[in-house]
């Protein structure tokens, strides 16, 4: 091995910096690395299972997992959004995901001219990779947008002003889904229109079926790009223990705040 490739495999495994990885981001426990970070230089590649999350919140035990969204399903799900009747221009609306792990979300969203880009997340670990990406995108001249991680609980996140989407990878369970739409029911009780819900892998779909104020735009399947289908598969299938599985397409749906009707 030639020193550059061996620098390039110490980045990826952290031996470098002597940090212990989150089990699921070593070579040893299978970790390869998707195309989008190979094509781009960061680093939000891997798969951390649940219960490996802990941080000593009470809602570590409803965390479902890490791993960074498809970028063709995030595209693909980001276009049939804005073709639903958005409230205000995108230029005028704040993009938060809840759940942000190491940030390719974000990433991804920067590229296009939100208002601002949050993030939130809860692991302090993901949260350290997540700042070291965004910095890189910025230096690269990739943010159109501003970004801006925040270290904490998605149920106890303040929402900005104006008119925002929230994008969930399936991030926790339904407990913690509740409280989300409960904070959002209060946020935006007078703001009827100003928030949209795009939802891969809908794990909590009937949390929203069952909410009061909330209208669903879209559900069904959302295809991935034959690249990210192979790299997917690739990467799932080399995990040891094989306990989570790749299609070529994710469950999706986008939902609308409605507000609550007034009695």
């Amino acid at each position: 091995m030639d020193k550059a490739a061996d620098r390039r495999r110490k980045r990826v495994t952290g031996r470098r910096t002597g940090r212990k990885l989150l089990p699921g981001l070593s070579v040893a426990d299978g970790f390869i690395r998707h195309p989008f970070d190979e094509a781009n230089g960061v680093r939000t590649s891997g798969l951390v299972a649940g219960r490996h999350l802990k941080t000593g919140h009470k809602h570590d035990r409803h965390a479902t997992a890490y791993y960074g969204v498809a970028p063709s399903v995030f595209h693909a799900l980001v276009r049939r959004w804005r073709r639903s009747g958005l409230a205000a221009q995108i230029e005028e609306t704040t993009f938060i995901d809840f759940g942000a792990g190491m940030g390719r979300a974000m990433l991804l969203a920067a590229e296009m001219p939100f208002r601002a880009v949050i993030g939130v997340e809860m692991n302090p670990t993901l949260v350290r990779i997540a700042r070291r990406n965004l910095a890189l995108w910025r230096k690269a001249g990739r943010a159109r947008a501003p970004m801006r991680l925040i270290e904490g609980d998605a149920a106890e996140v303040a929402f900005p002003r104006g008119p925002c989407v929230a994008f969930l990878f399936n991030p926790f369970g339904a407990t913690v889904m509740r409280r989300l739409l409960r904070a959002v029911a209060r946020s935006f009780a007078d703001r009827p229109g100003e928030l949209d819900i795009l939802y891969v892998n809908n794990e909590q779909e009937g949390v929203l079926e069952a909410a009061r104020g909330f209208a669903r735009l879209f559900h069904g399947e959302v295809r991935r790009s034959r690249v990210d289908a192979i790299a997917d598969h690739r990467i799932l299938a080399n995990q040891p223990d094989g306990e989570y599985a790749s299609a070529n397409y994710e469950d999706c749906s986008i939902w609308r705040w409605r507000g609550k009707a007034r009695g």
